[in-house]
């Protein structure tokens, strides 16, 4: 985990541990029958931002080689169905199958100093994410949580072949499986449970496509790697 990763992390722990001390103030339980129950449904809506973790070529460096950033990171959003199995007290299996969007920008620099091009990557996915959640004890209304697990991604936006129309010269798979973590809290309102959740999925796999654009081979050999990362912030209703 890098250092920005590291410190959203810590921020989010913190202010969940914040809300926790705070709901321990005593307040009428709203009751959990939905909770309760040994498989349950919901749906999520949550905003992501789409990153990327470049190894730069070694193989073909030079002094005037390009040297790619992914320098912008920008808004996008997840829907999903929510199907949760409650095998035990403190233990959920959750099923979470829907749709994101998102992209991503890759910069090109040569001796620090930005070039015109940029590479500007958009995805929709269908997600299918297998994941644990382990709870903790319930305080009057709220209760933390924290998860991880795997999520197979199918990027429907992913290019089959390069378009001369268009100044893309970087394709990327369009399947890859990710591992998540993260923390939550749940919160028992009068009619529903609202969970505020906060994960990131990082890609396995290496998703650039092994094919230099024709006539561009350049941007296509200023990166060894790209490995997808992505952070997730979700409110789910269940």
């Amino acid at each position: 985990m890098n250092r920005k990763a590291a410190f959203i992390f810590l921020f989010i722990i913190s202010l969940l541990n914040n809300l926790i001390l705070s709901g321990q103030k005593q307040k009428p339980k709203n009751e959990s029958w939905y909770d309760e129950k040994l498989i349950h449904f919901g749906f999520s809506l949550g905003f992501n931002t789409m990153d990327f973790n470049i190894t730069p070529s070694q193989k073909y460096y030079q002094q005037d080689s390009l040297t790619p950033k992914v320098s912008i990171l920008n808004p996008g959003i997840n829907i999903q169905i929510v199907t949760d199995f409650r095998p035990a007290d403190y233990l959920d299996i959750r099923f979470l199958p829907g749709v994101s969007f998102g992209q991503r920008v890759i910069r090109f620099y040569k001796n620090k100093v930005l070039v015109n091009e940029q590479q500007k990557l958009e995805s929709s996915f269908l997600e299918f994410p297998l994941l644990l959640k382990f709870k903790g004890d319930r305080l009057n209304n709220v209760r933390p949580y924290v998860i991880g697990g795997l999520n197979f991604r199918y990027d429907l936006a992913g290019k089959k072949e390069f378009d001369d129309s268009k100044p893309i010269y970087i394709r990327i798979k369009r399947p890859d499986l990710y591992y998540e973590f993260g923390a939550g809290m749940d919160f028992y309102l009068t009619y529903f449970k609202l969970s505020v959740e906060i994960k990131m999925s990082q890609g396995i796999g290496n998703v650039l496509v092994e094919e230099a654009a024709p006539g561009h081979p350049q941007y296509f050999n200023a990166i060894e790697k790209l490995k997808s990362q992505i952070w997730v912030l979700a409110f789910h209703f269940e």
